[in-house]
């Protein structure tokens, strides 16, 4: 199956505007739907460690729309980087953690929720903290998502702000009791680098939530929209809490899906076009868990 194929969303006149910077102009998309509207993605189950349930072959998803005074949050869209973690759940490496033991997943800025959910559908023995910022609309729309999806046994929403206390953030067990003090072996995150005030305090969450074990990962996937030197910005604060880099690479979202290592020098030939083809794809991990890649 096509990955565009497994996309759709209601007619909307900023979708029928998106589609049509593609065809004419050729510029990959990086929003797939409107606030309010409906994005349905398909499920490959050639993917699933275990059989679909019967008419359980897709995620619907309603998309948010904030409050107004939180419209800066862009947050009524689902992104391209939220597509392509959930084309590529595979190397979030969840059995290599799980074991047969419950992994605990949190997503920051989940919007809509497409990984969160999928991941809940996809593997029996995750278990996800979907959370983004405390707009009311924003929240009610993630928690309706999961339930319409039939996920809410081991995915829950979470209204919190980056850089804040973080005891609401509680790792949901099997047994489905929630531990104040518990972290989560995963950490995802897609389009969340766009504004540098917010690094800062996005670091800081990153740095409360993560386990401090060898295994513990943060996956954060950022379209080059963001801008590289904002992305390189960002990357060169987090050894200053104890995250290191192990590895960043861009991948080509369209076309032949190619693959190379991340270069911040990439920044002065690019033009919009060559910017949207591309996603960067970010592995943090605790700086005493082994080999680092630098960032160049």
């Amino acid at each position: 199956m096509n990955s565009r194929d497994a996309r759709t969303s209601e007619a909307d006149p900023e979708d029928i505007l998106s589609a049509s910077l593609q065809s004419l102009y050729g510029f990959s998309p990086i929003t797939f739907s409107t606030a309010g509207s409906l994005f349905t993605y398909l499920i490959d189950p050639g993917r699933l460690p275990h059989p679909l349930k019967q008419n359980d072959g897709q995620i619907e998803l309603a998309t948010p729309d904030t409050e107004p005074s939180n419209w800066s949050l862009h947050a009524s869209s689902v992104w391209v980087s939220s597509l392509f973690i959930a084309d590529h759940l595979e190397e979030l490496h969840i059995d290599a953690i799980s074991g047969n033991k419950p992994v605990h997943v949190l997503e920051l800025g989940a919007g809509a929720g497409l990984p969160s959910i999928l991941l809940a559908k996809m593997y029996h023995t995750v278990f996800v903290t979907a959370s983004d910022y405390p707009d009311n609309s924003l929240i009610r729309t993630l928690s309706d998502n999961i339930r319409r999806n039939g996920v809410s046994g081991r995915c829950h929403a979470i209204p919190y702000a980056w850089g804040t206390e973080t005891g609401a953030l509680r790792c949901q067990g099997g047994d489905g009791r929630r531990d104040v003090d518990a972290r989560f072996d995963i950490v995802v995150a897609a389009d969340t680098l766009w504004n540098p005030d917010l690094h800062t305090p996005f670091l800081n969450t990153l740095c409360l939530c993560l386990k401090r074990e060898p295994e513990a990962r943060v996956h954060l996937v950022a379209g080059l929209h963001t801008g590289r030197y904002t992305i390189q910005s960002f990357l060169n604060t987090t050894n200053l809490r104890g995250l290191v880099l192990q590895s960043a690479t861009e991948r080509e979202v369209d076309g032949e899906k190619a693959s190379r290592p991340w270069d911040v020098s990439r920044a002065e030939g690019e033009d919009e076009r060559e910017r949207r083809r591309w996603v960067v794809w970010m592995i943090l991990k605790w700086g005493d868990s082994g080999d680092v890649t630098k960032s160049s």
